[in-house]
């Protein structure tokens, strides 16, 4: 794993506490089309759909002093949207690696897998 990938398991203790391990709020971004987030998605998600890039100045805004993590199907996508947040205001933003279907078989198993 990268320095721009982190683990599902630190996601998931993450999103319990409410904070990174540095104690920074904590934007789970779902980078999937809308029709993918319809058939499974990670409670407290944003969804910002690749397809639709770069998301509205005020979605961006909802964003700041927050641990931006993004995450797709599978950890492709998810990759180059944290890359572009990296060059556009935060540099700490990281891919969540494997996406959400490895969180399907490892965190939360009533997430449907597709």
């Amino acid at each position: 794993m990268s320095n721009i990938e982190i683990d599902i398991h630190s996601v998931h203790r993450w999103l319990k506490t409410g904070t990174d391990d540095d104690g920074n709020a904590i934007a789970l971004v779902d980078c999937r089309e809308p029709n993918e987030y319809g058939i499974a998605k990670i409670d407290k998600s944003i969804l910002m759909p690749m397809g639709q890039w770069p998301p509205s100045p005020d979605a961006l805004v909802s964003l700041d002093d927050k641990r931006v993590v993004v995450h797709c199907h599978h950890g492709g996508r998810s990759l180059r949207v944290a890359n572009w947040f990296r060059q556009n205001g935060h540099p700490e933003a990281t891919s969540m690696a494997g996406g959400i279907d490895q969180w399907s078989l490892e965190i939360d198993p009533k997430i449907p897998r597709y």
